[in-house]
């Protein structure tokens, strides 16, 4: 995520929104799977919640979602959408009944295995769901939603608002970290339970629609509608979940490795071709840094208006009226270190924030000659007890977006040097390879480093990472930083 008035980037999932209305037919529903050889939990979980401390009530327990299919109508004269999804699941405990999460939007049918299942709201967000019988632990099933409605923002986040949004041209996209996802489609939306994403989005002549991951070629109907789709088959965390509705002009091209770039452009802003033209030029860069480019597909979405970040939405980053090119390397750094390795729980948000935000000075130094070195004393000269007030780890509910993106690159750039240019090279390539499509805690990195560099590095990471005071002139200014 990237922020407005930050030199930084601070990069946030963007959703971009879409409404199809579509019924499918429980013929196509596929039935629930067993697997007996899955040993069966002793009893269903309880609570409505994954469990994060931050955003307790976020995400649900009791399942694994392996995919989602998301069928939506939108019309953007009416603002209305139509949704009917299918949610793929693996009961990890036995579950009597389960929750999804979705705002708004009114429910009028699902079913679980092609069965009639009952169903209530409770709170802001829960559906809660009664199958006709209890899914039993180990077993797959399928979940369809059928809903619609005016959809709706989520709350506030410390950035700007999180969720659907309308656009000056009439369309509509969904963005925000850590919500946006449950604004327009029902999903277990917490980072921890990621899973493939397929979207048909359905919008009157003249619109168009854009998603994450590979797109598939447009059906028109017979009605002045016409069908967009899309499908992401690496697994996804649902805040990086995207979709946008409006005129978009489209550019296609292809990586040299032949991945597929989509970029679209919204009216006012077509402007930005020039700055997306660098795209492959970025990618390249930072598989010289990170490792092979880790997403099914790339390029990235512009929308012409001036919200309060960028998003890193996978594949494909939404962008604000006024992101520039270090945005775009900002964003684009967060394919690997926030999208294919995403948080085990949100206080580990450094780990997508302080090496996205670094990304943008490691950019500067090869491209532009940029000393490191240097800018960080001048950095930490100018720095106020703002700056170190900030913690990167674990640094409270609300706080997530804070410190990372100033703080951030300062505590990488010292730990560059505390460990040396080959160790710090190694981590950097290193750690998304080793966790390449999974979770990873901050304490895991700590120890991972540690590893690298042979030596035990608890004093520097507690110093720059878990305290909130300026560090000690040892862990300052190590090796050449000190003069």
């Amino acid at each position: 995520m990237h922020h407005r008035t930050a030199v930084r980037a601070v990069c946030l999932t963007l959703a971009a929104a879409g409404l199809v209305s579509c019924s499918v037919s429980r013929t196509n529903e596929p039935e629930p799977a067993s697997a007996p050889d899955e040993a069966p939990a002793a009893e269903a979980p309880t609570g409505d919640g994954a469990g994060d401390p931050y955003y307790p009530e976020d995400g649900n327990p009791g399942y694994d979602v392996t995919a989602y299919h998301v069928r939506i109508s939108y019309d953007p004269g009416k603002k209305t959408l139509q949704g009917d999804t299918l949610v793929t699941a693996k009961a990890s405990a036995t579950l009597p009944e389960f929750n999804l999460d979705l705002q708004g939007l009114e429910v009028t049918a699902v079913t679980v295995g092609g069965a009639e299942a009952e169903f209530s709201r409770e709170g802001d967000h829960e559906l809660v769901i009664t199958p006709p019988a209890p899914v039993a632990a180990g077993d797959e099933f399928a979940t369809r939603v059928q809903y619609s409605g005016i959809p709706e923002a989520a709350q506030q986040g410390s950035l700007g608002e999180n969720g659907w949004q309308l656009s000056s041209s009439g369309g509509a996209f969904a963005a925000g970290e850590p919500h946006s996802a449950t604004s327009w489609y029902p999903a277990n939306d917490t980072p921890k339970d990621k899973a493939t994403f397929k979207l048909d989005a359905r919008v009157p002549n003249g619109w168009s629609v854009v998603s994450n991951g590979v797109e598939s070629p447009a059906t028109p109907g017979n009605d002045g509608w016409t069908t967009f789709h899309w499908n992401e088959p690496t697994r996804i965390a649902t805040y990086l979940t995207t979709v946008g509705i409006d005129k978009w002009t489209f550019e296609r091209s292809t990586l040299a490795d032949g991945t597929p770039v989509v970029s679209a452009y919204a009216p006012g802003a077509e402007d930005k071709k020039s700055i997306e033209a660098r795209l492959p030029e970025i990618l390249t860069f930072l598989e010289t840094k990170f490792g092979p480019y880790p997403q099914s597909a790339a390029g990235g979405i512009y929308i012409n208006e001036n919200i309060g970040f960028s998003l890193e939405t996978q594949g494909r980053p939404i962008y604000a009226a006024w992101a520039e090119e270090g945005v775009v390397v900002h964003e684009q750094a967060h394919q690997w270190y926030g999208n294919s390795v995403s948080v085990a729980e949100w206080k580990d948000i450094c780990l997508n924030e302080c090496f996205a935000s670094y990304a943008q000075w490691l950019w500067d130094e090869a491209k532009y000659g940029a000393d490191l070195d240097e800018q960080y004393r001048t950095e930490v000269a100018r720095s106020t007890d703002r700056l170190w007030s900030g913690k990167l780890y674990d640094m409270g509910a609300g706080n997530e977006f804070g410190a990372v993106y100033e703080k951030g690159p300062l505590a990488l750039h010292a730990l560059r040097r505390e460990i040396g240019e080959d160790a710090f090279n190694r981590v950097l390539k290193d750690w998304p390879t080793k966790y390449r499509d999974d979770n990873a805690s901050w304490p895991d990195f700590e120890k991972f480093v540690s590893d690298i560099a042979g030596r035990d590095l608890s004093g520097f990471f507690e110093a720059w990472f878990r305290d909130d005071t300026q560090p000690a002139d040892e862990f300052l200014y190590p090796g050449p930083l000190r003069k």
